[in-house]
């Protein structure tokens, strides 16, 4: 009977013993999975500040030992000059300058409907028009966005890029011409003509100074065609005929101008 007891107790010890092994070893399991997860756990985020945390731009704020305080300018930075349109015929100051006053002077219906439509398709159609390649101030090339061509016993020099004497006036251009300087009461010895094929031909911002128009510079503007807008802005008067987003037919702008022998340029090597 002892005995028995005894086996029994024996195997009840020896069962206990390795239960208590099994569950030591599955601790020590844990305890390492634990530990070597904590290697693999994602990095602490720092807590996004939220809207109570960020200064109003009205309170100041400190860095060091000086504070800043942010306050609104009491005038406007700049100020958005009035739109103005002009339509009207008439005689208009744009600007005053250095050089003097800058006028426009507006003559709507120069010529008669069947005349002008005339003209145009003529001029459209015989015309050496050609796409100029300009050259910007790091010397990088661009093709103008619209044709033109140049009449004139001097070459005409502008962004970089001259365009060569041409004395072959088309006919219609020489009647025009003695019309325009009958008109203006000005003498003119060159014309430089632009065709807007449609509404994403356009030229940019730009104040025709060049040194070869002398310093106060008159330039007599006909345009035949489609109607496109004719941006100004004062000092020192340029103006842009912009791109637009519409359907818009050709139109022919021609500029009479005097031009002046250019400026003898300074020796050396010329970057275009």
């Amino acid at each position: 009977m002892f005995n028995q007891r005894s086996e029994e107790s024996y195997k009840s010890h020896r069962n206990y013993c390795v239960q208590i092994s099994f569950e030591l070893l599955m601790s020590d399991k844990r305890q390492r999975a634990r530990v070597q997860g904590s290697w693999a756990k994602p990095l602490h985020k720092p807590q996004q500040p939220t809207a109570q945390h960020v200064p109003s731009a009205a309170v100041s704020w400190k860095c060091g030992p000086r504070s800043f305080e942010f306050h609104q300018p009491a005038d406007p930075i700049r100020e958005i000059p009035v739109e103005k349109v002009i339509e009207n015929t008439g005689d208009y100051e744009i600007s005053q300058g250095p050089t003097g006053v800058s006028r426009l002077r507006l003559i709507p219906g120069f010529l008669q409907q069947e005349e002008a439509d005339c003209m145009f398709s003529k001029l459209l159609a015989e015309l050496p028009w050609s796409q100029k390649t300009n050259y910007r101030m790091m010397g990088d090339a661009y093709e103008e966005p619209r044709l033109t061509c140049w009449y004139g016993e001097l070459p005409y020099t502008y962004s970089r890029s001259a365009m060569q004497a041409n004395t072959q006036w088309h006919p219609v251009l020489t009647t025009l011409c003695l019309g325009v300087e009958q008109k203006s009461g000005h003498k003119f010895n060159s014309l430089l003509c632009n065709l807007y094929r449609d509404g994403k031909d356009s030229i940019g911002w730009h104040s025709d100074n060049e040194p070869s128009l002398g310093p106060q510079p008159i330039i007599a503007s006909l345009s035949l065609g489609d109607t496109r807008v004719f941006s100004l802005r004062k000092q020192p008067l340029p103006h842009q005929v912009a791109k637009e987003y519409h359907d818009r037919g050709p139109r022919i702008n021609l500029t009479f101008r005097t031009i002046y022998p250019e400026p003898e340029r300074p020796s050396g090597r010329f970057v275009r």
